[in-house]
């Protein structure tokens, strides 16, 4: 469940880094999904990982 929170927060991050950038719509939509990912991906690892050392 990490990684949906991570994911999130990245989507939430780079929308607001486009928006910050002066993007447009499309702008705002495709940096919401890179950084979405790419946070996810950590917080998918992070989850991996913390399985893994608690039980």
């Amino acid at each position: 469940m990490i990684f949906l929170v991570f994911g999130i927060l990245g989507a939430i991050f780079g929308g607001m880094t486009a928006k910050k950038r002066g993007g447009n719509r499309k702008d705002i939509a495709q940096y919401a999904a890179s950084a979405g990912i790419a946070f996810a991906l950590i917080g998918l690892v992070l989850t991996v990982l913390l399985d893994r050392w608690l039980f």
